[in-house]
């Protein structure tokens, strides 16, 4: 039988009363278990205390998750955030050199919200604090004060670059429905990332890593919330969850 595919899940960092804690949204979890068929391991934010490149080697694939917190702006040298922002340096010292590192051995790598914004960080790009601020961009931002099922609605439509991965995921359409929850964006696009998709606002959505040697792809969305209701987002989950299938089966030979 097939040995399923070890897929590392780095968390955040957050207290819980008086207590720090490591968490992952369940979402998450079960994006892999369920939609990428892969064993979750869920990595804790120790930051320079991990051996990255050790247990990068370990694992079959990396899912780079959402936040509510924001990439802190000296890392791509952006101006002060926001007072009362909400930042995880944990969680930026543990994710940055993990997705070099999974780029590196070809780990494959899927990026979601957060980390979509983390691998464009992580190769040297850059970020938009508030997205709703600059001149020409929407809000992207979900209201908060609505249902989880409106928050994570459908809420605009994404462009898919003619003959990219999620396009040909997408059956060939040149355009799909996705939700929406950040304020943050893609302000310059790191050298080596490939646009995979844009809102109709212009602002870039998905990217691929270029020469990577395996799957590597983020996406500004969502696809992990009830991914079996979507086709783009199950074929999305499924597509990482094949490419470290495979592999595992390299690791193991």
């Amino acid at each position: 039988m097939m040995q399923k595919p070890l897929i590392g899940i780095p968390a955040c960092t957050r207290p819980i009363g008086e207590h720090p804690f490591h968490v992952c949204g369940d979402k998450y979890v079960r994006a892999v278990s369920d939609g990428a068929g892969g064993v979750p391991l869920l990595i804790p934010a120790l930051g320079g205390a991990l051996d990255v490149d050790d247990l990068v080697g370990r694992l079959d694939g990396l899912l780079i998750t959402g936040s509510p917190s924001n990439v802190e702006p000296q890392r791509y040298g952006g101006e002060p955030s926001e007072p009362g922002t909400l930042h995880d340096p944990a969680r930026d010292a543990t994710t940055l050199p993990m997705i070099l590192a999974a780029l590196d051995m070809g780990v494959p790598l899927l990026g979601i919200c957060r980390g979509f914004q983390e691998l464009n960080v992580a190769l040297g790009g850059s970020l938009h604090q508030r997205v709703h601020e600059i001149p020409g961009y929407t809000n992207h931002r979900e209201d908060k004060s609505a249902p989880l099922t409106v928050q994570y609605g459908p809420s605009h439509r994404v462009h898919l670059t003619p003959g990219g991965v999620l396009a040909g995921l997408a059956n060939g359409a040149d355009s799909t429905l996705v939700n929406s929850l950040h304020a943050q964006g893609l302000d310059r696009l790191a050298d080596g990332l490939t646009v995979e998709a844009r809102a109709e606002d212009g602002l870039v959505e998905a990217v691929r890593v270029t020469a990577a040697p395996a799957f590597a792809l983020a996406v500004q969305w969502h696809p992990e919330w009830r991914f079996w209701e979507d086709p783009l987002s199950a074929a999305l989950l499924h597509a990482f969850g094949a490419a470290a299938a495979a592999h595992a089966q390299r690791r193991l030979r």
